[in-house]
């Protein structure tokens, strides 16, 4: 019998054997399909590899030979994509990062809110906040530039380089400054480039959802570390670098996500020591700078950190428009290099047009009124929403009032959580009452030591509407028997 005739008939052989199994199954080892059928080596494994070309079987080296998921033959119906369960396998899905994606969304939701729903929920400025009119004139005027649509250099524009390292103070120069696509991407990119898969990553308890779902997505573990107040505890975070032996600390120094805390003065020193003693990263979260509500606002923890420990985070998205995706990352030492190693890997370099536009924006007067503008429309927001909730909620128990941020931190009352009402059915029930609110486990790397709500002041349309919504998530929690 000819090589080809036993190949033929082999495979012929298998695709009735498949046929009889379910997909997923284990066809058969080479040894044993050699010792079975009488064949050599190389007709069994062109046998496995014509099989393998029709979709019915996938290989996975050193482990064996599956059969695939069945496919449909013909036109119409819906797609099936079932086989792409084998085809992820050995990439296994932590449960947990289901919960982090979802909860990335929290910046914005992921569809439009159903009509007449008020907004409390998200992370971005209503569009009569945002300097639309700025934006627009400095975007037509870099369009105008004869090199607007130029390679751009791989750190980023210069001049925008030298107006982040101007804005962090103290000895960072542009040569420290990486332009980045948001924030987002660049907190992708630091958990990539620091901590290898598997590694602890150090969080504030609770922190920012859309780091958490960047940090499970880079195969990294969240270890929580909790705060009071005045922001991370110094003693607990010593304690966790002991513990887990952990490289990295992700934190929001400034303005809180979402508790609005702002860390103590005697405490900023002492983290980034505690950090450097345990021969770790701290990522330096600064995307509320623009954000404080007439305050003065710390200097970073960069502009005070010499070795190289502090790697610094900042973004344009909050403070003028979910669209201008321009951040910036500082950085000293090989983690700098690492960094722009990664960025020749992941998208070579950031659109001009738009770094162009984000020159013309910060460096006209405009930036400035507008920040100034907004800082009193956000104390503005604030206090309507506060003083709403005082009254329709009194028996809420009120945090601190921020200093800056874009939202409040409510911890839900005993009349609720003594009968097992979660945030997540108050979020419900808002909804259903006409307004949007962030349930607050979402925020927790692990349990929650008791439930919340996020209420955002920011991407409503007006004070009225903050009115409104107290009104509305009061009703709501009277539905439910609080």
């Amino acid at each position: 019998m000819s090589d080809s005739s036993s190949i033929g008939a082999l495979v012929t052989i298998l695709r009735t054997e498949i046929a009889a199994l379910a997909p997923g199954d284990r066809l058969p080892s080479s040894r044993d399909l050699i010792t079975r059928h009488g064949v050599g080596p190389v007709t069994v494994s062109r046998a496995i590899a014509l099989l393998a070309a029709e979709g019915a079987v996938v290989t996975r080296p050193g482990s064996g030979t599956y059969v695939a998921a069945r496919r449909a033959r013909h036109g119409g119906g819906a797609p099936d994509t079932s086989w792409q369960a084998v085809a992820l396998a050995g990439r296994e899905h932590d449960p947990g990062a289901d919960h982090g994606a979802a909860s990335a969304e929290t910046d914005g939701p992921s569809g439009p809110l159903p009509a007449g729903t008020i907004a409390l929920s998200g992370g971005y400025l209503h569009e009569n906040l945002q300097p639309t009119r700025a934006l627009g004139a400095a975007l037509a005027r870099a369009a105008r530039r004869p090199d607007a649509w130029h390679r751009a250099p791989a750190a980023g524009l210069a001049p925008l380089r030298a107006i982040f390292a101007r804005q962090a103070g103290g000895g960072v120069g542009p040569e420290d400054v990486l332009v980045t696509g948001g924030g987002q991407a660049a907190l992708s990119m630091l958990f990539r480039a620091i901590a290898a898969p598997g590694s602890p990553v150090l969080v504030e308890s609770p922190t920012y959802p859309g780091a958490l779902a960047a940090a499970r997505a880079a195969g990294l573990r969240p270890v929580p570390v909790p705060i009071d107040d005045d922001g991370i505890r110094p003693d607990l975070l010593a304690d966790a670098f002991a513990m887990t032996g952990a490289r990295l600390l992700y934190c929001q120094p400034t303005f809180h996500n979402p508790t609005g805390t702002v860390l103590a003065p005697e405490r900023r020193r002492q983290v980034v020591d505690v950090t450097r003693a345990a021969g770790a990263f701290l990522i330096e979260d600064d995307f509320a700078r623009h954000l404080g509500h007439g305050r003065p606002v710390p200097r970073p923890l960069v502009a005070d950190d010499r070795d190289g420990t502090v790697v610094h985070l900042t973004s344009l998205t909050k403070p003028a428009s979910p669209s201008l995706r321009i951040g910036a990352l500082i950085a000293r030492g090989p983690v700098m290099r690492r960094l722009q190693a990664m960025r020749r890997v992941d998208d070579f370099f950031i659109a001009r047009p738009l770094q162009e536009a984000a020159v013309e924006l910060l460096s006209t007067p405009a930036w400035d009124r507008h920040l100034r503008t907004l800082a009193t429309a956000l104390r503005d927001r604030r206090t309507t929403l506060e003083d709403a909730l005082a009254r329709e909620l009194a028996d809420w128990p009120l945090a601190d009032s921020p200093a800056g941020g874009l939202h409040l931190w409510l911890r839900l009352p005993p009349a609720l959580t003594d009968r097992a009402v979660t945030d997540t059915v108050v979020a419900d029930a808002a909804g259903a009452y006409g307004v949007s609110v962030n349930a607050g486990h979402r925020y927790f790397p692990a349990e929650p030591p008791s439930a919340h709500l996020r209420l955002g002041f920011a991407a409503a349309a007006d004070p009225a509407e903050l009115t409104e919504a107290a009104r509305r998530l009061a009703g709501a929690v009277r539905s439910l028997g609080g």
